[in-house]
């Protein structure tokens, strides 16, 4: 993600602004926690709940003396509040005399029947839209977004420490959050003023960014994308909400009675209009829920407003707080239209209390709605430059006409400071190591050099031994509208040097024409994909795995080179147009051959396969979402599928190539979040080879002799295994995000992540396809008989970043050396 970018710090409350600040913890007469207990400023409607440890903070501008405590099977307490701040304080509740049935009292679940609270949530149901703005033919309204990251959690010890000294002065301006009550210290600002178009009937929405501003980082795209897919919409009239590529069940959702506790806790005028207010909390631990309340008008069942905080239970990494809050402007009985929507995320290795971590704060407010304005369908066609120089240097006359919620002292001092933090060495050496971390790349700037990547450098393989290699690209600024990339590798065991280089040229940033070309000599395993390899610069995995599964010898030279034409006529549809001339030999002839037979050679068999392939790829990525304007840009989600239909024609009186063929491939990727249930991947492959080719040019069934979990392999297979000319293959791996796991007593805890996944692959070789490769001494095999399956259960999150597979294999287990069974992993940095 450049997941790891945040730094974690310490730092000293300060107190300032809110007139009453209180927190503490709330517990029952033997001392244990009380989760979830209501807490209120009396004669007031703003209020809490504890979380899953009893605790509790809660400030106002406004000055209160009372402080009222209660929760169902347990007496009412009023703590008088003698000065405005008043932190750490004990509550104990009492039981209740009268107490309510035994469930109630020990378990603090309310029942479904005869609640008032879930009779209001089914009016609320009944009368739910999913958006106002939906139900108008077209509309629009400004839009401004703030997004702020903070270090939280600072105190002395820390200001003091050895990674600080020389840049204390940052810690000058603190405030506290008045969410958790910790201090803070803004570092960084992003904001954006922009105008919303849509229109229902054409089902087109169009967002016009008129000015971007960053608290320094010169507009860094990484950053912007991480925000972008951090923060993503969200409706809380949806079944589910999802942040952090989770699934979290929405308190107004139908599942949501199987999933939460209801309590009608008051009723009370919000602005002119009478509403009721409903607490929630969550019936069990360890799931993807939330805590809170919302009010809503008696008449109309809208929902004013609403807070959500996700319990510390929650099966989530690296997120200790999610607390949202969003108000809505009720117009009429069918249209509510939001009007101000806040995030905050405590991001943090652990849960503990006081751990150290880095707030991230989304603001968005809405203003001056307008419906029915029709404009002509090409005006929706036209796309916005978020990046145009002119959107990213507004004045500051511009901002000040167009926030719709002003900075506060601490805002504004940001990107004062962030340009004085860039003056200050330290400072950068900090700035450049966490780049490098994200990108791979140390950046020369004074030549406008990248070199890397760093994680490439060292690799290993039977055929080359240990392996060095050293990369570099060209690299003036994000949207650089051409780069030079390039590679130099030497293998220690066949002392031999091997290079790649590319370039690529976007020519019309309209439509996204790009020339690209390259060449490339290494050493590559083939095999791993169905798709031949296009790539002059990277290789897989299994090219330079130091641990594998028996003898991976079947390794393969490859001198490639390639020229292809790309554009994009319509939004994320790209058409490629190239063509491309390989070599082919084994890497390791002794162990490995892909010799055929060949009349024209004077032995009547060739080692090796020259091939030149016209290609034509259509690429389709329906939902997916890119930042950037420049010859390369960056993906800021992973929710959208991918169609892929390929054409390639080998032409053999071209280039003194060696065959005639024709290969047609198509492949179906689609994410699907299965609501509460956690996220299926599938994918779909065909392909059809038409004409004779050598074993080089087949397509053999992905295998997998790492130790690695790699999607689209087959974990059981060795390398050429099976090889065909004709394939079907379905892959489905469900990541049920520890929703089973979780009900399970002291495994509960560990939040680990449960997956399944069963793939299958059926293909056919032809009789001519294998004679042709009769000399190579393999017996190519096919899986025509019956479709060949495997299937996996897995664990993730295993000390938060670690994933263990257990694949097994369905059938043609009488095959020599077949793998029933074998362990992969993975490991990585997921929420």
């Amino acid at each position: 993600m450049n997941r790891a970018l945040f730094v974690i710090f310490l730092v000293v409350a300060q107190f300032s602004m809110a007139q009453t600040k209180v927190g503490g913890i709330v517990t029952d007469e033997a001392g244990e926690p009380v989760p979830f207990a209501n807490i209120l400023l009396k004669n007031s409607t703003q209020g809490t709940i504890t979380n899953d440890n009893g605790r509790f903070y809660i400030e106002s501008d406004d000055s209160y003396n009372t402080l009222v405590v209660s929760f169902i099977g347990y007496e009412t307490q009023e703590i008088a509040l003698v000065s405005k701040v008043t932190l750490d304080i004990k509550v104990v509740l009492p039981e209740a005399s009268e107490q309510l049935n035994e469930v109630v009292l020990y378990s603090g679940k309310t029942s479904k029947k005869n609640n008032p609270a879930i009779d209001i949530l089914k009016k609320i149901w009944a009368k739910k839209r999913s958006n106002g703005t939906r139900m108008f033919k077209q509309y629009g309204y400004d839009k401004y977004e703030k997004i702020e990251f903070d270090l939280n959690t600072i105190d002395s010890a820390l200001i003091k420490s050895k990674v600080f000294k020389g840049l204390e002065f940052i810690f000058q301006d603190l405030d506290t959050s008045r969410i958790t009550g910790k201090t803070y210290l803004p570092i960084f600002l992003n904001e954006t003023f922009s105008k919303v178009y849509g229109d229902n009937e054409l089902a087109t929405e169009k967002e016009e960014v008129l000015g971007s501003k960053n608290s320094g980082f010169n507009n860094n795209q990484a950053i912007i994308a991480f925000i972008e897919d951090l923060y993503s919409d969200y409706d809380i009239y949806n079944n589910y909400l999802k942040f952090f590529d989770k699934s979290f069940t929405s308190p107004l959702s139908k599942t949501g009675v199987d999933t939460y506790n209801y309590v009608l806790r008051d009723s009370a005028f919000i602005g002119d209009k009478w509403c009721y207010n409903i607490v929630y909390y969550p019936r069990r631990k360890n799931e993807l829920t939330f805590k809170g309340d919302f009010w809503v008008n008696d008449t109309t069942y809208a929902v004013k407003n609403i807070n959500l905080a996700v319990t510390k239970s929650a099966n989530i990494n690296w997120v200790k707080e999610i607390y949202i809050e969003q108000e809505f402007d009720v117009v009429n009985d069918s249209v509510f239209l939001l009007t101000r929507d806040y995030m905050l995320s405590d991001f943090s290795f652990n849960k503990k209390e006081n751990s150290r971590g880095v707030y991230g704060k989304r603001t968005t407010v809405y203003n001056d709605y307008k419906f029915n304005e029709v404009r002509p369908k090409e005006f929706y066609k036209t796309k916005s430059d978020p990046f145009n120089v002119k959107v990213l240097n507004r004045e500051d006359e511009f901002w000040e006409m167009n926030r719709l919620e002003s900075l506060n002292s601490d805002e504004k001092g940001i990107y004062k400071l962030l340009d004085t933090l860039k003056t200050v060495p330290k400072f950068k050496t900090y700035y450049n190591f966490v780049s490098i971390l994200g990108s791979g790349f140390v950046e020369i700037d004074k030549w406008n050099i990248d070199v890397g990547s760093v994680y490439s450098v060292f690799g290993y393989n039977e055929a080359e031994g240990i392996r060095g290699r050293l990369g570099a690209r060209t690299y003036f600024g994000q949207n650089d509208p051409w780069r030079l990339e390039g590679y130099i590798a030497y293998g220690f065991g066949d002392d031999k040097f091997k290079y790649g280089i590319s370039g690529k040229w976007l020519i019309d940033k309209e439509t996204r024409f790009i020339i690209s070309g390259g060449t490339r000599r290494d050493i590559e395993q083939l095999g791993i994909s169905l798709s031949a390899t296009n790539d002059v610069l990277g290789r897989s995995v299994a090219s330079s795995s130091v641990f594998t599964v028996g003898s991976n010898d079947r390794l393969t030279n490859i001198n490639l080179s390639t020229f292809n034409l790309e554009m994009e006529p319509w939004r994320n549809l790209r058409i490629n147009i190239g063509g491309s001339l390989r070599s082919l030999s084994s890497a390791l002839p002794d162990a490995f051959s892909l010799d055929y037979i060949d009349a024209s050679s004077p032995t009547g068999v060739s080692s090796e396969v020259t091939q030149f392939d016209l290609n034509t790829t259509l690429i389709y990525t329906p939902g997916k979402r890119t930042i950037g304007n420049g010859v390369e840009r960056r993906s800021i989600n992973e929710d959208y599928s991918t169609l892929v239909l390929s054409y390639t024609n080998g032409l053999k009186q071209f280039f003194d190539s060696d065959f005639d063929y024709e290969k047609i491939q198509f492949s179906y990727t689609q994410p699907w979040q299965i609501g509460g249930y956690g996220r299926l991947l599938s994918t779909v492959e065909t392909g059809k080879t038409f004409g004779e080719v050598p074993l080089a040019l087949l397509s053999p069934v992905p295998g997998n002799q790492t130790l690695f979990s790699m999607y689209n392999t087959f974990s059981n297979l060795d390398f050429y295994e099976f090889v065909t000319d004709t394939y079907a293959a379905v892959h489905l791996e469900h990541n049920f995000n520890g929703r089973l796991l979780s009900r399970i007593p002291v495994i509960g805890k560990w939040n680990l992540r449960e997956i399944v996944g069963l793939r299958g692959v059926w293909g056919d070789i032809s009789e001519k396809n294998m004679q042709l490769s009769a000399p190579t001494g393999m017996q190519l095999l096919a899986p025509n008989d019956k479709v060949y399956w495997e299937y996996a259960v897995g664990v993730g999150n295993i000390f938060k970043f670690l994933r263990i597979d257990f694949n097994f294999r369905g059938n043609y287990l009488d095959l020599p050396n077949a793998r029933p069974f074998g362990v992969t992993g993975s490991f990585g940095f997921y929420f």
